[in-house]
Protein backbone atom coordinates (compact mmCIF):
# COMPACT_ATOMS: atom_id res chain seq x y z
CA UNK A 1 0.00 0.00 0.00
CA UNK A 2 1.48 3.34 -1.06
CA UNK A 3 1.68 6.10 1.53
CA UNK A 4 2.32 8.81 -1.01
CA UNK A 5 -1.42 9.53 -1.10
CA UNK A 6 -4.53 7.96 0.31
CA UNK A 7 -4.67 4.68 -1.73
CA UNK A 8 -6.77 5.06 -4.87
CA UNK A 9 -7.67 1.80 -6.65
CA UNK A 10 -9.50 3.74 -9.33
CA UNK A 11 -10.45 7.25 -10.35
CA UNK A 12 -13.67 8.80 -11.59
CA UNK A 13 -13.40 12.33 -13.00
CA UNK A 14 -10.40 12.89 -10.76
CA UNK A 15 -12.01 11.46 -7.62
CA UNK A 16 -10.74 8.34 -5.88
CA UNK A 17 -12.92 5.24 -6.12
CA UNK A 18 -11.74 3.17 -3.16
CA UNK A 19 -11.94 -0.59 -2.95
CA UNK A 20 -11.86 -2.63 0.23
CA UNK A 21 -9.37 -1.51 2.90
CA UNK A 22 -6.32 -3.68 3.64
CA UNK A 23 -6.96 -6.70 5.91
CA UNK A 24 -7.49 -5.66 9.51
CA UNK A 25 -8.16 -2.03 8.56
CA UNK A 26 -11.38 -0.02 8.50
CA UNK A 27 -10.07 2.64 6.15
CA UNK A 28 -7.47 3.39 3.51
CA UNK A 29 -5.98 6.21 5.57
CA UNK A 30 -2.39 6.86 6.62
CA UNK A 31 -3.37 7.52 10.24
CA UNK A 32 -4.84 4.05 10.78
CA UNK A 33 -2.02 2.44 8.80
CA UNK A 34 0.70 4.05 10.93
CA UNK A 35 -1.02 3.31 14.22
CA UNK A 36 -1.55 -0.34 13.32
CA UNK A 37 2.14 -0.52 12.38
CA UNK A 38 3.01 0.56 15.92
CA UNK A 39 4.41 3.91 14.82
CA UNK A 40 4.29 6.78 17.32
CA UNK A 41 1.92 9.05 15.43
CA UNK A 42 1.48 12.83 15.29
CA UNK A 43 -1.78 14.68 14.70
CA UNK A 44 -2.48 18.38 15.08
CA UNK A 45 -5.42 20.74 14.91
CA UNK A 46 -5.89 23.22 12.12
CA UNK A 47 -7.85 26.17 13.43
CA UNK A 48 -10.39 26.97 10.69
CA UNK A 49 -10.57 30.52 9.37
CA UNK A 50 -13.36 33.05 9.61
CA UNK A 51 -13.17 33.28 5.86
CA UNK A 52 -14.33 31.70 2.61
CA UNK A 53 -10.86 32.00 1.09
CA UNK A 54 -9.21 28.56 0.64
CA UNK A 55 -5.79 30.22 0.90
CA UNK A 56 -6.47 30.73 4.61
CA UNK A 57 -6.78 26.97 5.05
CA UNK A 58 -3.83 26.06 2.83
CA UNK A 59 -1.49 28.53 4.55
CA UNK A 60 -2.18 26.88 7.91
CA UNK A 61 -2.10 23.35 6.50
CA UNK A 62 1.25 24.00 4.81
CA UNK A 63 3.05 24.53 8.11
CA UNK A 64 1.51 21.38 9.61
CA UNK A 65 2.00 19.03 6.67
CA UNK A 66 5.70 18.35 7.15
CA UNK A 67 5.45 17.26 10.79
CA UNK A 68 2.01 15.67 11.13
CA UNK A 69 0.52 12.39 9.97
CA UNK A 70 -3.03 13.76 10.01
CA UNK A 71 -4.65 17.16 10.51
CA UNK A 72 -7.82 17.73 12.51
CA UNK A 73 -10.49 19.99 11.04
CA UNK A 74 -12.39 21.32 14.05
CA UNK A 75 -16.17 21.69 14.03
CA UNK A 76 -17.16 25.10 15.42
CA UNK A 77 -15.18 24.41 18.59
CA UNK A 78 -16.15 26.44 21.61
CA UNK A 79 -19.56 26.94 19.95
CA UNK A 80 -18.06 29.69 17.75
CA UNK A 81 -18.72 29.56 14.03
CA UNK A 82 -15.83 29.14 11.59
CA UNK A 83 -15.40 27.43 8.21
CA UNK A 84 -17.09 24.02 8.46
CA UNK A 85 -15.09 20.90 9.19
CA UNK A 86 -16.38 19.20 6.02
CA UNK A 87 -15.32 22.23 3.98
CA UNK A 88 -11.82 22.24 5.47
CA UNK A 89 -11.56 18.49 4.88
CA UNK A 90 -12.53 18.95 1.23
CA UNK A 91 -9.64 21.38 0.81
CA UNK A 92 -7.19 19.15 2.69
CA UNK A 93 -8.02 16.07 0.61
CA UNK A 94 -7.63 18.19 -2.51
CA UNK A 95 -4.08 18.91 -1.32
CA UNK A 96 -3.41 15.19 -0.70
CA UNK A 97 -3.32 15.71 3.07
CA UNK A 98 -4.93 13.35 5.58
CA UNK A 99 -7.72 15.08 7.52
CA UNK A 100 -9.49 14.03 10.70
CA UNK A 101 -13.02 15.39 10.35
CA UNK A 102 -14.48 16.40 13.68
CA UNK A 103 -18.25 15.98 13.92
CA UNK A 104 -20.13 17.69 16.73
CA UNK A 105 -23.66 16.65 17.69
CA UNK A 106 -24.51 20.18 18.79
CA UNK A 107 -25.33 21.54 15.32
CA UNK A 108 -26.73 18.59 13.35
CA UNK A 109 -29.52 16.08 13.58
CA UNK A 110 -29.05 12.46 12.58
CA UNK A 111 -30.10 13.08 8.97
CA UNK A 112 -27.48 15.76 8.47
CA UNK A 113 -24.78 13.72 10.20
CA UNK A 114 -25.32 10.65 8.04
CA UNK A 115 -25.33 12.71 4.85
CA UNK A 116 -22.13 14.54 5.85
CA UNK A 117 -20.39 11.24 6.60
CA UNK A 118 -21.18 9.87 3.15
CA UNK A 119 -20.13 13.10 1.47
CA UNK A 120 -16.88 13.30 3.42
CA UNK A 121 -16.01 9.67 2.66
CA UNK A 122 -16.70 10.28 -1.04
CA UNK A 123 -14.16 13.14 -0.95
CA UNK A 124 -11.51 10.87 0.57
CA UNK A 125 -11.88 11.60 4.27
CA UNK A 126 -10.71 8.48 6.12
CA UNK A 127 -10.86 9.62 9.77
CA UNK A 128 -13.80 10.94 11.80
CA UNK A 129 -13.65 12.17 15.39
CA UNK A 130 -17.04 11.91 17.10
CA UNK A 131 -17.86 14.63 19.64
CA UNK A 132 -20.91 15.61 21.62
CA UNK A 133 -19.89 19.27 21.32
CA UNK A 134 -19.72 22.30 23.59
CA UNK A 135 -22.98 23.92 24.66
CA UNK A 136 -24.04 27.00 22.69
CA UNK A 137 -24.04 29.08 25.87
CA UNK A 138 -20.24 29.33 25.92
CA UNK A 139 -20.02 30.64 22.35
CA UNK A 140 -20.51 34.09 20.86
CA UNK A 141 -24.03 33.31 19.59
CA UNK A 142 -25.73 31.89 22.70
CA UNK A 143 -29.17 32.42 21.15
CA UNK A 144 -28.46 29.61 18.67
CA UNK A 145 -30.68 26.54 19.03
CA UNK A 146 -28.71 23.42 20.04
CA UNK A 147 -29.61 20.12 18.39
CA UNK A 148 -27.98 17.22 20.27
CA UNK A 149 -30.15 14.68 18.46
CA UNK A 150 -27.25 12.28 19.09
CA UNK A 151 -24.39 12.26 21.58
CA UNK A 152 -20.83 11.08 21.03
CA UNK A 153 -21.65 7.45 21.83
CA UNK A 154 -24.77 7.21 19.65
CA UNK A 155 -22.84 9.06 16.92
CA UNK A 156 -20.13 6.40 17.04
CA UNK A 157 -22.77 3.67 16.88
CA UNK A 158 -24.43 5.38 13.91
CA UNK A 159 -21.29 5.72 11.79
CA UNK A 160 -20.11 2.22 12.72
CA UNK A 161 -23.45 0.82 11.51
CA UNK A 162 -23.11 2.79 8.28
CA UNK A 163 -19.61 1.38 7.75
CA UNK A 164 -19.92 -2.20 8.99
CA UNK A 165 -23.61 -2.99 8.47
CA UNK A 166 -24.08 -0.85 5.35
CA UNK A 167 -27.24 0.72 6.68
CA UNK A 168 -28.66 4.04 7.78
CA UNK A 169 -30.38 4.37 11.14
CA UNK A 170 -33.66 3.88 9.27
CA UNK A 171 -32.46 0.44 8.18
CA UNK A 172 -32.17 1.49 4.53
CA UNK A 173 -29.20 -0.06 2.70
CA UNK A 174 -26.04 1.87 1.85
CA UNK A 175 -24.64 0.59 -1.43
CA UNK A 176 -21.08 1.85 -0.85
CA UNK A 177 -20.30 2.31 2.85
CA UNK A 178 -17.98 4.98 4.26
CA UNK A 179 -14.57 3.40 4.90
CA UNK A 180 -13.61 5.45 7.93
CA UNK A 181 -11.44 5.10 11.03
CA UNK A 182 -13.51 6.18 14.03
CA UNK A 183 -12.19 8.30 16.88
CA UNK A 184 -13.45 9.93 20.05
CA UNK A 185 -12.27 12.42 22.62
CA UNK A 186 -11.05 11.59 26.12
CA UNK A 187 -10.55 14.01 28.99
CA UNK A 188 -8.40 12.35 31.67
CA UNK A 189 -8.70 15.28 34.08
CA UNK A 190 -12.43 15.98 34.05
CA UNK A 191 -14.14 15.03 37.31
CA UNK A 192 -14.96 12.46 38.40
CA UNK A 193 -11.56 11.23 37.22
CA UNK A 194 -12.24 7.61 38.15
CA UNK A 195 -15.08 7.59 35.61
CA UNK A 196 -12.96 8.73 32.64
CA UNK A 197 -11.54 5.28 31.73
CA UNK A 198 -15.02 3.78 32.07
CA UNK A 199 -16.33 6.41 29.66
CA UNK A 200 -13.58 5.43 27.24
CA UNK A 201 -14.66 1.79 27.51
CA UNK A 202 -18.22 2.77 26.57
CA UNK A 203 -16.96 4.66 23.54
CA UNK A 204 -14.85 1.68 22.47
CA UNK A 205 -17.91 -0.55 22.74
CA UNK A 206 -19.77 1.95 20.55
CA UNK A 207 -17.08 1.88 17.87
CA UNK A 208 -14.20 4.16 18.86
CA UNK A 209 -10.88 2.93 17.46
CA UNK A 210 -8.67 5.85 18.49
CA UNK A 211 -8.76 8.62 21.08
CA UNK A 212 -7.39 12.13 21.15
CA UNK A 213 -7.17 13.48 24.69
CA UNK A 214 -7.39 16.98 26.04
CA UNK A 215 -4.19 18.79 27.06
CA UNK A 216 -1.96 16.69 29.33
CA UNK A 217 0.14 19.19 31.30
CA UNK A 218 -0.07 17.17 34.52
CA UNK A 219 2.06 14.12 33.75
CA UNK A 220 1.71 12.36 37.15
CA UNK A 221 -2.08 12.64 36.97
CA UNK A 222 -2.06 11.40 33.38
CA UNK A 223 0.11 8.44 34.38
CA UNK A 224 -2.48 7.52 37.01
CA UNK A 225 -5.17 7.70 34.34
CA UNK A 226 -3.13 5.50 32.01
CA UNK A 227 -2.59 2.95 34.78
CA UNK A 228 -6.34 2.52 35.02
CA UNK A 229 -6.63 2.44 31.21
CA UNK A 230 -4.08 -0.39 31.09
CA UNK A 231 -5.80 -2.23 33.95
CA UNK A 232 -8.97 -2.27 31.82
CA UNK A 233 -7.03 -3.29 28.70
CA UNK A 234 -8.28 -0.24 26.80
CA UNK A 235 -4.84 0.50 25.33
CA UNK A 236 -5.06 -2.86 23.53
CA UNK A 237 -8.53 -2.13 22.14
CA UNK A 238 -7.87 1.39 20.87
CA UNK A 239 -5.08 3.82 20.02
CA UNK A 240 -4.49 6.73 22.40
CA UNK A 241 -3.04 10.04 21.26
CA UNK A 242 -2.23 12.26 24.25
CA UNK A 243 -2.96 15.96 23.94
CA UNK A 244 -0.20 18.56 24.11
CA UNK A 245 0.31 22.16 23.08
CA UNK A 246 2.45 25.26 23.61
CA UNK A 247 1.39 27.80 26.21
CA UNK A 248 1.66 31.37 24.88
CA UNK A 249 1.84 33.05 28.31
CA UNK A 250 1.32 32.61 32.04
CA UNK A 251 -1.86 34.65 31.73
CA UNK A 252 -3.22 32.19 29.17
CA UNK A 253 -2.27 29.26 31.42
CA UNK A 254 -4.16 30.75 34.36
CA UNK A 255 -7.16 31.47 32.13
CA UNK A 256 -7.19 27.87 30.88
CA UNK A 257 -7.04 26.56 34.45
CA UNK A 258 -9.99 28.68 35.55
CA UNK A 259 -12.18 28.62 32.44
CA UNK A 260 -11.69 25.31 30.65
CA UNK A 261 -13.21 22.28 32.39
CA UNK A 262 -10.85 19.34 32.70
CA UNK A 263 -7.68 21.37 32.11
CA UNK A 264 -5.05 21.35 34.86
CA UNK A 265 -1.77 23.18 34.36
CA UNK A 266 0.54 22.64 37.37
CA UNK A 267 1.80 25.66 39.29
CA UNK A 268 5.39 24.74 38.38
CA UNK A 269 4.64 25.22 34.67
CA UNK A 270 2.95 28.55 35.30
CA UNK A 271 5.89 29.76 37.39
CA UNK A 272 8.25 28.82 34.56
CA UNK A 273 6.18 30.91 32.19
CA UNK A 274 6.07 33.84 34.61
CA UNK A 275 9.85 33.81 35.06
CA UNK A 276 10.67 33.48 31.37
CA UNK A 277 12.14 36.39 29.43
CA UNK A 278 10.53 34.91 26.31
CA UNK A 279 7.24 33.26 27.38
CA UNK A 280 6.45 31.81 23.95
CA UNK A 281 9.86 30.17 23.75
CA UNK A 282 9.39 28.77 27.25
CA UNK A 283 5.93 27.48 26.33
CA UNK A 284 7.44 25.73 23.35
CA UNK A 285 10.14 24.17 25.56
CA UNK A 286 7.54 22.92 28.03
CA UNK A 287 5.55 21.37 25.18
CA UNK A 288 8.65 19.58 23.84
CA UNK A 289 9.38 18.15 27.30
CA UNK A 290 5.77 17.01 27.71
CA UNK A 291 5.79 15.19 24.37
CA UNK A 292 9.01 13.42 25.30
CA UNK A 293 7.48 12.30 28.61
CA UNK A 294 4.20 11.25 27.04
CA UNK A 295 6.01 9.05 24.53
CA UNK A 296 7.50 7.01 27.38
CA UNK A 297 4.14 6.16 28.96
CA UNK A 298 2.96 2.64 28.19
CA UNK A 299 -0.21 2.64 26.13
CA UNK A 300 0.31 6.05 24.53
CA UNK A 301 0.43 5.59 20.76
CA UNK A 302 1.02 9.18 19.71
CA UNK A 303 0.39 12.82 20.48
CA UNK A 304 -2.29 15.25 19.37
CA UNK A 305 -0.94 18.80 19.24
CA UNK A 306 -3.29 21.73 19.81
CA UNK A 307 -1.50 24.99 19.05
CA UNK A 308 -4.31 27.50 18.85
CA UNK A 309 -3.35 30.15 16.27
CA UNK A 310 0.27 28.93 16.59
CA UNK A 311 0.39 26.33 13.84
CA UNK A 312 3.74 27.66 12.69
CA UNK A 313 5.32 26.26 15.88
CA UNK A 314 4.17 22.66 15.45
CA UNK A 315 6.83 21.37 13.05
CA UNK A 316 9.64 22.79 15.18
CA UNK A 317 8.11 21.31 18.35
CA UNK A 318 7.81 17.86 16.80
CA UNK A 319 11.32 17.91 15.39
CA UNK A 320 12.82 19.19 18.66
CA UNK A 321 11.04 16.49 20.68
CA UNK A 322 12.89 13.77 18.77
CA UNK A 323 9.80 11.54 18.60
CA UNK A 324 10.30 10.95 14.88
CA UNK A 325 13.84 9.61 15.18
CA UNK A 326 12.73 6.04 15.91
CA UNK A 327 10.81 5.74 12.67
CA UNK A 328 12.24 3.32 10.13
CA UNK A 329 11.62 3.63 6.42
CA UNK A 330 11.75 -0.13 5.90
CA UNK A 331 8.87 -0.59 8.36
CA UNK A 332 6.33 1.79 6.87
CA UNK A 333 7.80 3.46 3.84
CA UNK A 334 8.31 6.52 6.01
CA UNK A 335 10.97 8.10 3.82
CA UNK A 336 8.48 8.28 0.98
CA UNK A 337 5.81 9.63 3.28
CA UNK A 338 8.03 12.35 4.71
CA UNK A 339 9.27 13.26 1.25
CA UNK A 340 5.72 13.40 -0.04
CA UNK A 341 4.67 15.63 2.84
CA UNK A 342 7.56 17.99 2.14
CA UNK A 343 6.66 18.06 -1.54
CA UNK A 344 3.01 18.80 -0.72
CA UNK A 345 4.03 21.56 1.69
CA UNK A 346 6.31 23.17 -0.89
CA UNK A 347 3.61 22.88 -3.54
CA UNK A 348 1.10 24.60 -1.27
CA UNK A 349 3.56 27.37 -0.46
CA UNK A 350 4.34 27.86 -4.15
CA UNK A 351 0.65 28.07 -4.97
CA UNK A 352 0.13 30.57 -2.16
CA UNK A 353 3.06 32.67 -3.37
CA UNK A 354 1.63 32.60 -6.87
CA UNK A 355 -1.74 33.77 -5.64
CA UNK A 356 -0.12 36.63 -3.74
CA UNK A 357 1.44 37.87 -6.96
CA UNK A 358 -1.85 37.98 -8.86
Amino acid sequence: MSLENEPTPGDLFGYAVPGDPPPGHSSHGRLEHLLRKGVFTITAELNPPDSANPRDVFSRAAVLAEACDAINATDNSGANVHMSSVGVCALLTHADLAPVMQVSCRDRNRLSVQGDVLGAAAMGVCNILCLTGDGVGIGDQPEAKPVFDLDSISLLETIRAMRDDRRFLSGRTITAPPRVFLGAAANPFSPPRDFRPLRMAKKIAAGAQFFQTNYCFDIPAFEEFMTRVRDLGLHEKSFILAGAGPLPSAKSARWMNSRLPGIHIPDAAIKRMEGATDPKKEGRAICVELIQQLKEIEGVHGVHIMAYRQEEMVADIVQSSGVLTDRKAEDIGLAGLRHAQAVRRNKLLQELAGDEGK
